[in-house]
């Protein structure tokens, strides 16, 4: 043995080694990962054939061995780490040689290329990564963050380290917006850091503020690291859980867990929104505590109020809270009574299946003990005594197709109880309530005439909804009847909008926060899933940085607003009309919807065309298109490159020989914290990329195929992968802010400011570690 190191061990030393070294060489990582996964297998299969590297197998044939097969046990969990006294025998790490290997590392890649990069399952969810990407960019180059960060300045400014304060609340929007981290420093370093220095800020909380609150975009949705992880968790855990269950004993991972062994992207993008809202706000804790002992490095400073006309405490709190928050109550006391709710009438044309048992019980015998000792035997006793409920009633119940007495009698029951005023309306006006108050309570000395004749508008709709329309009313004639009170609220949302436009923090923050809403939205609410979502974010983004760049050149952004009002109008006729025209009876409204529907749409589509032109005209498209080419070709490139390194791993047994190590633990807290310190050290000197890429495929059959919520696990690795962006010496964000900061911050008060804000991220693992329910919550509370 080579050093009396086992062989495999030396090839783990070799890839490492020659991974950092590509990357202290200089040459782009996304090359260098590639590059260090051929010339480690060149030198271990140079050494493998020249005799030098050995490997001590456990020998199977021995009689110890067998004796602990007869015991039971699985020979996947035997190793040399939980019995090291087994015999052994000693073989090349090359077993068929390393002509095999490469022959079999050749095929993998091409294969795994092609699954995961070129036509494989993951590639519509990797595309969001290039829709995200275009989004961020185009909205960094729309000034968004500038206007952010001056008009958060005047609003938290008077406060106690306020411009500090700010700066962390633009890090959360941008990284809701953007998620780009390299353009959030670098703008918040351009913009902030002077602002702060110049008003007496201490170096070290500025720089550190900044840093840390441009990572926010790796872990607030929409984040590319949640997308990309979110890609490998529902491999790993997929087949994890299912080895998990065959060691059990049982046929498939459905049958042992009682769940199917999914986790999506969109699930993790709900599962990572509170623990990132909770990171900022840990974030502005601080900033605001180290204000309060230290007043001389984090002074309060006055920038201007953000508002034409002073806002009183009782008014602010009447109308900005107290009137919504009624409106709120107000609403759901209605849907509690069953007057406000869902007025859809439409009748199965099949019963409904009978309800299987919580668990199968029709297992083998081993496989029954495993489920007892996972579940419980209260669990296991309730789905026995609801299968032989479900057996004494003859089985389960199959869908079977209803007659025509039995839908009509269906559908009079749902008519004669559906609520009298439907959900959709009335989430419609609570809408434009919402804007009618808010306008109201931003400018109390305007009149007020127009807000209370649209406010009459909402309440008149509501009359007419309960006594002119039905659940048996068509979405034509329900226009028809409710075109004079949605005239008289939009003539109201009319003015307020004016009187909004006039609120500078409004103005700022509204564009960008519909964006937001929309994309994030329909991800988290789980009406679509991230690529779509992520095309609506993009598309929205270009027709928003078209409409700035039009106000920048004065000139009219009318078409951008009314093709914005065109894709809104086109949603709302396809969720209320039947658009489908090809089938043999069409009604004249449906026509109609179908040639408005159409109209919006051809209309949408030169609203964006348009935008695109202009943003081409004005110089701004062309860099955005080729830094969303450069950056996505650099995450897919280091995605092959990564590949290739794995499969180098694979190839030797280094794959197993970790795996082996980390199952050797009884413990899996043990083994997950052994994870997360890894992967923390690894941040030191790894972009985050290459972790996922390389080491969490090694790791990920071990966490993944434990106890442990997948969600939870996922969104701990995105927690952590973040602090790689601030610990030195290879912090991305260190390197951009330094860029950009001016000559009297030092590259010393950088790592120390950013020290504090490291161990805010520690402190917030610490919390997700003992209170995972954060994580776990919002999931579970929202369908998907």
């Amino acid at each position: 043995m080579l050093f009396g190191l086992d062989g495999v061990e030396v090839g783990l030393i070799i890839v490492f080694l020659c991974l950092f070294g590509g990357i202290l060489s200089g040459f782009p990582v996304a090359f260098a990962i590639g590059g260090a996964g051929v010339i480690s297998f060149g030198i271990i299969a140079a050494l493998d054939s020249a005799g030098l590297l050995i490997h001590q197998a456990i020998d199977t044939s021995s009689t110890l061995y067998a004796d602990l097969i007869a015991q039971g046990i699985k020979s996947d969990t035997i190793s040399i780490f939980r019995y090291p006294d087994l015999p052994r025998i000693a073989e090349p790490v090359f077993p068929g040689g390393w002509e095999t290997a490469m022959d079999r590392n050749i095929s993998f890649i091409v294969n795994r290329m092609n699954e995961r990069v070129l036509a494989g399952q993951s590639i519509e969810t990797l595309l969001a990564v290039l829709m995200f990407v275009l989004m961020g960019i185009t909205l960094e180059r729309s000034k968004i963050a500038n206007e952010l960060l001056t008009t958060m300045a005047r609003v938290f400014g008077p406060l106690p380290g306020g411009l500090a304060v700010s700066v962390v609340v633009v890090g959360a929007f941008l990284a809701a917006s953007t998620g780009i981290v390299g353009a959030t420093v670098v703008t918040m370093g351009l913009l902030s850091l002077p602002t702060m220095l110049r008003h007496g800020y201490s170096p070290q909380l500025a720089t550190g503020v900044i840093a840390a609150s441009g990572t926010l975009g790796q872990i607030i949705p929409p984040s590319i690291v949640i997308v990309l992880l979110g890609t490998l968790a529902g491999d790993l855990y997929s087949a994890a859980q299912e080895t998990r269950a065959q060691v059990a004993g049982c046929s498939d991972a459905l049958t042992y867990l009682g769940e199917p062994a999914v986790v999506s992207v969109g699930t993790l993008f709900q599962a990572a929104l509170i623990p990132g809202i909770m990171l900022a706000c840990l974030y502005g804790l601080y900033a605001f505590g180290y204000a309060l002992l230290n007043p001389s490095k984090a002074p309060a400073v006055e920038l201007g109020a953000s508002n034409s006309e002073p806002i009183g405490r009782n008014h602010g709190l009447t109308w900005f809270l107290g009137v919504p928050a009624l409106i709120v109550v107000g609403m759901i006391a209605l849907n509690s009574v069953g007057v406000v709710g869902s007025q859809n009438v439409t009748v199965d044309s099949f019963s409904d299946a009978g309800k299987t048992a919580s668990l199968r019980t029709k297992v083998s015998p081993e496989c029954q003990a495993s489920m007892i000792e996972l579940h419980g035997q209260e669990a296991w006793d309730t789905a026995i005594a609801e299968q032989t409920t479900i057996d004494e009633a003859g089985g389960v119940a199959e869908a079977r197709a209803l007659t025509p007495e039995e839908r009509e009698a269906a559908f009079l029951e749902k008519v004669a109880s559906a609520p009298i005023i439907g959900s959709g309306l009335a989430i419609g006006f609570l809408l434009l309530a919402f804007v009618m108050t808010t306008a109201r309570g931003v400018a109390p000395l305007q009149d007020t005439r127009p807000l209370l004749i649209g406010g009459a508008g909402i309440v008149l709709g509501l009359l007419v909804d309960a006594v002119l329309i039905s659940p048996l009313t068509t979405p034509g004639w329900t226009l028809i009847y409710s075109a004079i009170p949605l005239g008289l609220a939009f003539y109201g949302c009319r003015y307020a909008a004016g009187l909004l436009g006039q609120n500078e923090l409004l103005r700022v923050v509204f564009p960008p926060l519909v964006l937001i809403v929309a994309v994030l939205g329909s991800i988290l609410g789980g009406i679509t899933n991230p690529t779509p979502a992520a095309a609506l974010g993009a598309g929205g983004a270009i027709m928003l940085a078209a409409y700035r760049k039009l106000q920048d050149q004065e000139k009219s952004g009318r078409i951008i607003i009314w093709a914005t009002f065109a894709i809104i109008i086109m949603i709302l006729v396809g969720v209320n009309f039947d658009l489908r025209v090809n089938i043999g009876e069409v009604s004249t409204e449906n026509w109609i919807a179908f040639v408005v529907a159409k109209c919006a749409y051809l209309f949408a589509m030169f609203g964006m065309f348009y935008g695109c032109w202009v943003l081409f005209r004005g110089k701004v498209l062309t860099p955005i298109v080729r830094e969303t080419a450069k950056v996505t070709s650099m995450v897919f490139t280091i995605l092959i490159g990564s590949q290739l390194l794995n499969l180098v791993v694979i190839s030797f047994g280094g794959e197993h020989y970790i795996q082996g190590f980390l199952k050797s633990f009884d413990n899996e807290f043990k083994v997950f914290l052994i994870v997360m310190l890894v992967l923390f050290i690894l941040g030191f000197v790894l972009d985050f990329l290459e972790i996922i890429y390389i080491v969490i495929p090694i790791v990920g059959p071990v966490i993944y195929g434990g106890t442990f919520d997948p969600k939870w696990v996922t969104i701990m690795i995105a927690v952590n992968l973040q602090t790689s962006f601030l610990t030195p010496p290879f912090g991305f964000a260190l390197f951009y802010l330094r860029g950009v900061a001016p000559k009297e911050v030092t590259t010393g008060h950088i790592y120390r400011g950013i020290i504090p804000f490291v161990l805010i991220q520690v402190v917030g693992l610490g919390i997700l570690w003992f209170f995972p329910s954060i994580v776990t919550i919002l999931p579970a509370l929202i369908p998907n």
